[in-house]
């Protein structure tokens, strides 16, 4: 009965679960389900390792315990921890500009700086065409998708970033879009910021690495 209602509570939990680096949306004895980012649920035994410098030490039907680091804490179904690298090099802070945006140098597949603005709106990393083409990105063989934007409903390619990097955050596979629209500047999107914990303090924003 307590394996069925673990079973119940995980479309409860996996929304807010999703919010956190790793989420318990289901419990059994020997193993949990657990949400890592914005991943799908996923079932790991004891023993597994969950990502990078976490690993599942301990389940059963009340609770689970996750190694973090070398760090043990215990959790109930529909609660989280926070994974953070054991380099220290997760986060960045950016400052905003005389107009309210924040803007960012980055690099995109190792290649040259390119200026980028930070845009929660924008579903993915957005690539003007001209700049795709300077960073080396044959985004022809991407797949055709539709935007909408202020000047009506657009054509864009659809690709995956090997690496999209600011400052000392760099994050693997990554999507995006890129826009022969005339886009002005590359826009840093939610593909990369839903991986980030976004904290505003006035005219600084700090971006930290969460998965």
């Amino acid at each position: 009965m307590k394996a069925l209602t673990s079973l119940v509570c995980l479309g409860m939990f996996a929304l807010s679960a999703h919010a956190a680096d790793i989420g318990v949306v289901g419990l059994f004895p020997g193993k949990a389900v657990l949400v890592v980012g914005t991943s799908a649920p996923k079932i790991y035994a004891v023993g597994s390792n969950v990502v990078d410098g976490a690993k599942l030490v301990a389940a059963d039907n009340v609770s689970a315990t996750i190694e973090v680091n070398g760090k043990r804490q215990v959790l109930a179904i529909g609660e989280h921890v926070h994974r953070s690298s054991p380099s220290g090099n997760t986060s960045i802070t950016l400052h905003a500009g005389a107009n309210g945006h924040f803007m960012v140098q980055g690099q995109i597949n190792g290649g040259s700086s390119v200026e980028m603005l930070v845009d929660t709106g924008a579903s993915f990393i957005s690539i003007p065409a001209a700049d795709a083409k300077r960073l080396g990105i044959n985004y022809k063989n991407g797949r055709i998708g539709r935007s909408s934007t202020a000047n009506g409903i657009i054509t864009v390619y659809l690709v995956r970033l090997d690496s999209v990097k600011i400052g000392d955050v760099e994050l693997n596979q990554v999507d995006a879009s890129v826009n022969e629209g005339g886009l002005p500047v590359t826009l840093l999107g939610m593909s990369f910021l839903n991986r980030m914990e976004m904290r505003r303090d006035g005219e600084q924003m700090t971006l930290t690495k969460r998965f």
